[in-house]
């Protein structure tokens, strides 16, 4: 559930907002009846968020799922030196 305050409401309230936010709540202002900004509580965990956010892209069909989930990255080609040759081509 999303509550909505005006600028002057949010400031003048703002205890109130903090304590809804702290509930769950995402708070919404507005300036002159446009959304300037969203107040939602801090996420615990940076993981936790990126799940929420790839389970929200895929509920909503913007990325599917792999079929099989043992999936491994191989290196394509493995030339030692590679830095050097880097460096030198870089020189020249």
């Amino acid at each position: 559930m999303s509550k909505s305050y005006t600028l002057y409401d949010a400031k003048a309230h703002f205890s109130q907002v903090i304590r809804e936010v702290r509930a769950g709540e995402i708070v919404t202002v507005s300036y002159r009846g446009e959304p300037v900004a969203e107040i939602r509580a801090v996420q615990k965990s940076k993981t936790a968020l990126l799940e929420q956010r790839i389970e929200a892209l895929r509920r909503s069909g913007e990325i599917i799922p792999p079929e099989t989930s043992n999936f491994e990255f191989k290196a394509v080609a493995h030339r030692p030196g590679a830095l050097a040759r880097f460096l030198a081509e870089r020189d020249d």
